[in-house]
């Protein structure tokens, strides 16, 4: 039986309010999956212009460095999130100390934060990751890559290529080189941060498994999906990932949870991981928010990965993640030279009634996501050309 409250019935409601700090499309859509259950959003922005900014009532436009104000505009959040990493770690600590709860804590995002924290702490946890080590100079990457000759790498190729990673603020390839020498190693070195030295891991396709934890140890899993990159930005995930065998789904399904509750993260957590030939699964890289690769849960899952979001990091009750359909697609919608995307909605909706389109209001520049379009149906090949079709004709790559 619904309990009585004492005395008499509150005139209003308060809903709690969510403060995210952030102003991208992963707050826009983070947002909007808060309206359906009351939830009321603060946003802290960098521009009034932002993706996020367009369509939250209360936006404080402000930088998220400055822990002044961070703290004031914590002030009236019941709970304070993220749709980005880059807030400082000591940041968090202080908030934390004025009593405002921060999920992801800092204790759990640096993990996310910084790779050199989250490869050492992987390795302590004995979860299988590409042979790494952190590197001083070219000479030293040059001796990585001769230990991996020497050793014959964990699941990649001895010697040069290795790939390059400031430990630091690094995203959709930004922060990421690919060196086949020592002369190409200097490059990352110039930016005066410590590098991450890995292997080049010879995998079959990438792969995500997406979970989300809350605060009393509640978590649910996604279905394992592909995802397919082309120069170092997400294009398309597939959901589920095809042909993956059950097992390896289910250890990778396992794999994400342990993560999610070893570092205690509140929230959702994307693990992005390498599958390679003799079937095993690497942890490649962590996120510790909405993610790309659950974009497709808008529309295939009975709860989106936005959703389940808003309700770990307030302690409320987790969604269902299974599929609403066979097969769902999402093609990423990047900008190219038709930067009058509007009009081209109406070729879109009418060749397909059931795609369906998220933009995230930002101007049209080559190579920029601006938006995704997701499909879904019992064909698979059917459900992959609807999507790239959508995302073609949409960038203006696809002109019939």
């Amino acid at each position: 039986m619904r309990p009585v409250p004492a005395g008499p019935y509150p005139g209003t409601v308060t809903f709690p309010v969510v403060g995210m700090v952030g102003g991208g499309q992963l707050a826009r859509m983070t947002h909007e999956a808060g309206i359906p259950l009351g939830v009321r959003f603060k946003l802290l922005s960098d521009t009034a212009q932002d993706s996020a900014a367009q369509v939250v009532g209360d936006v404080v436009v402000g930088d998220h460095r400055d822990l002044e104000t961070l703290r004031s505009f914590a002030r009236g959040c019941d709970v304070i999130t993220f749709d980005h990493e880059h807030v400082p770690t000591g940041h968090l600590r202080a908030l934390e100390a004025d009593g405002v709860p921060v999920r992801p804590g800092p204790d759990a995002l640096v993990h996310a934060q910084d790779k050199g924290v989250m490869r050492e702490r992987l390795d302590a946890l004995g979860v299988p990751c590409p042979r790494h080590r952190i590197v001083r100079d070219p000479a030293d990457v040059a001796a990585f890559a001769a230990e991996g000759a020497v050793g014959g790498g964990s699941a990649g190729s001895a010697g040069f290529p290795v790939v390059l990673k400031t430990v630091r603020g690094g995203y959709d390839g930004k922060g990421v080189w690919l060196v086949r020498d020592e002369a190409e190693a200097a490059v990352p070195f110039r930016a005066g941060v410590p590098v991450l030295a890995e292997e080049k891991v010879e995998f079959v396709r990438e792969l995500a498994a997406n979970v989300v934890r809350s605060p009393h140890g509640q978590a649910v899993a996604y279905p394992v999906v592909e995802s397919i990159q082309v120069d170092g930005v997400c294009d398309t995930v597939i959901a589920p990932a095809p042909g993956l065998p059950a097992e390896r789904a289910v250890r990778a399904q396992e794999l994400a949870l342990r993560i999610a509750e070893e570092l205690d993260v509140v929230g959702h957590l994307a693990v992005e991981l390498f599958e390679t030939g003799d079937g095993r699964v690497l942890v490649n890289e962590l996120a510790m928010r909405p993610h790309n690769s659950g974009h497709w849960t808008q529309d295939g899952a009975v709860t989106s990965q936005f959703a389940n979001h808003v309700r770990a990091v307030l302690d409320l009750p987790l969604g269902d993640p299974r599929p609403r359909a066979r097969w769902t697609v999402m093609a990423n919608v990047l900008g190219g030279d038709y930067p009058d995307m509007y009009t081209a909605y109406l070729h879109c909706m009418a060749r397909d009634p059931q795609l369906k389109i998220h933009m995230y209001g930002k101007d049209v520049k080559p190579g920029r996501k601006v938006g995704h379009v997701n499909t879904y149906g019992d064909d698979l090949a059917d459900v992959r050309e609807r999507a790239a079709h959508a995302a073609g004709y949409l960038r203006g790559t696809i002109q019939e």
